[in-house]
């Protein structure tokens, strides 16, 4: 299954991966780096497997009664501070059960209160996998850093745009694979190293050499 939805990365073309990576995360990207969002994509849709694989085995049968949601339980501390009531989930332990019943805007609201930032994603299988790992401390909560221009400056790394239209994308795909190497990525690095070893830059040109 993994292996079909990279194959299936593999042939967008990059507004397309952005556009899924939008559909997926749930946050917009311009990031023009095709593995850093194709590693993303991938990881998200199998931990939101293994999430839900999880869920259908601890989470017991859904009672006659809906399971209060997080903002009702909110209110229900607020009304008696000093008095644990039975639908207050235990601070230590979130309640079980507890997303069954909420609705995308809800779950919505949860994510802005325990992950810290907004999301316009609907995907509820997203937001619950997220909204947990937060809890569990597993993934970073808070507003997202942006890099001022200075702070781009100070890194080493440069992205460099590079627009092919799709046909050329393809032919540069079929060579690479049938070379037998691991990515465009290196596709490139070996044709830098060898343009610059054939026009004599040979300084350059080792800067690309195989790690």
């Amino acid at each position: 299954m993994a292996k079909n939805i990279r194959r299936e990365l593999d042939r967008l073309r990059l507004p397309e991966l952005q556009e899924r990576f939008r559909e997926v995360i749930g946050e917009e990207t311009r990031c023009p780096n095709r593995t850093f969002l194709i590693r993303r994509i991938t990881e998200t849709i199998a931990a939101r497997a293994a999430t839900a694989a999880e869920a259908a085995r601890a989470e017991p049968a859904p009672r006659p009664t809906a399971a209060p949601t997080l903002a009702r339980a909110a209110r229900a501390r607020t009304a008696s501070p000093g008095k644990p009531t039975s639908a207050s989930p235990r601070a230590d332990r979130p309640q079980r059960g507890r997303f069954k019943s909420m609705t995308i805007d809800e779950l919505q609201t949860a994510y802005l209160s325990i992950v810290g930032r907004p999301t316009g994603s609907t995907d509820r299988r997203y937001l619950v996998w997220k909204i947990r790992e937060a809890e569990k401390g597993r993934v970073p909560v808070g507003p997202r850093e942006t890099r001022t221009p200075d702070q781009q400056a100070a890194s080493d790394t440069r992205i460099l745009p590079l627009r092919l239209d799709e046909p050329r994308v393809a032919a540069i795909d079929a060579v690479w694979r049938a070379q037998g190497l691991k990515s465009r990525m290196e596709f490139f690095r070996r044709a830098l190293r060898h343009y610059l070893a054939h026009t004599g830059a040979h300084a350059a040109a080792a800067m690309f050499a195989a790690p």
